[in-house]
């Protein structure tokens, strides 16, 4: 992998008082301590008193800015002094999207609009965006507005207006014990004697923060522009999360819910036909950059069959125990 530097850079977090924006900010001031400044951008101003309170004026290093990716005006301002951009702000929680699809719309598509515009404005060095697993193949709004994030982010590489600016997209499985995850939840309820399940054939992909954390760092360090990058991750059964979370208790099966899969796609046979492959990453290659020219660059090879990369056919599965380890570990 290219050695990533930060020094004296100004990196901006849109998103940045979410789990995942937390764990990377803490990894830049434990790690890239040479870094110019973070600019720490949410719109909760709730949540930014609670993480300024957790890091404890212990830095110089962090300012926090109220923000929304949906005021075009705002990102402006706020990525004019930036090198460097991570696009972690996005409405993620699917019910409420379904219920919500105009409000979903809003953020994910045209606040990821107002970000990439503002980033080639301001001339932004690279700037990589989160998108997820239910942008493949999506049923459901919020996954396909992330799949529309990857195309803007993937067009706006060779539009007309950009002059320099790199933009990549990194596509995440579920973060275990992050809010969105089943793990609190069970938690939560678990002292009902009951855990609901929707379905018992449920399977998912599964990183860790540091995964997603490292995910990022090497798109910054290896990502040319429009790749999307999927890491290589485990599955597991939502029934054996039940178990290692609470064994006691009686599951009660309450069906699928609307926009729901039984299991997760993490890459399409479709997208297979352009995809390099090496031993942490598929590096989903846009349509504008051939697969020989970049083989050497992400020590990799083509894949030499359409594939479907499937939560439920996956090689590599978290056991009872492997999630019972790393739920102690959150």
């Amino acid at each position: 992998m290219n050695k990533l530097s930060f020094k004296n850079k100004n990196i901006v977090v849109l998103g940045g008082t979410g789990s995942f924006g937390k764990a990377f900010i803490h990894y830049l001031l434990k790690h890239h301590s040479d870094l110019n400044q973070i600019l720490v951008v949410s719109r909760d101003e709730q949540k930014q008193y609670e993480f300024k309170s957790e890091l404890g004026g212990l830095t110089n290093k962090i300012t926090f800015s109220l923000g929304d990716i949906r005021d075009r005006e705002r990102m402006f301002a706020l990525l004019s002094n930036a090198d460097m951009v991570v696009h972690a702000a996005a409405m993620k929680h699917m019910p409420i999207a379904e219920e919500n699809p105009q409000e979903c719309y809003k953020t994910n598509i045209v606040g990821t609009q107002n970000v990439i515009d503002s980033a080639i404005a301001n001339k932004v060095e690279k700037v990589v965006a989160l998108s997820t697993d239910k942008a493949v193949l999506p049923i459901n709004v919020y996954g396909a507005s992330k799949l529309f994030l990857e195309r803007l982010v993937i067009n706006a590489n060779i539009s007309q207006n950009n002059t320099g600016t790199k933009l990549m997209i990194v596509r995440y499985a579920n973060v275990l014990g992050s809010r969105g995850s089943v793990v609190p939840f069970f938690q939560k309820v678990k002292s009902s004697g009951t855990i609901p399940i929707t379905d018992l054939k449920m399977t998912r992909f599964s990183i860790t923060l540091q995964d997603s954390v490292d995910l990022v760092l090497y798109a910054f360090a290896m990502g040319t522009g429009g790749e999307v990058i999927v890491p290589k991750a485990p599955s597991y059964k939502i029934t054996d999360v039940a178990s290692a979370i609470a064994p006691d208790c009686q599951i009660n099966e309450i069906g699928i819910r609307n926009g729901e899969k039984l299991s997760e796609l993490m890459l399409s046979k479709h997208e297979s036909l352009n995809t390099l492959e090496n031993e942490k990453y598929f590096i989903v290659l846009p349509p504008f950059k051939s697969q020989e020219a970049h083989v050497s660059h992400f020590n990799a090879r083509p894949l030499t069959t359409t594939f479907e990369y499937d939560s439920a056919n996956n090689t590599d599965w978290l056991t009872v125990e492997r999630l019972k380890e790393q739920i102690m570990d959150l």
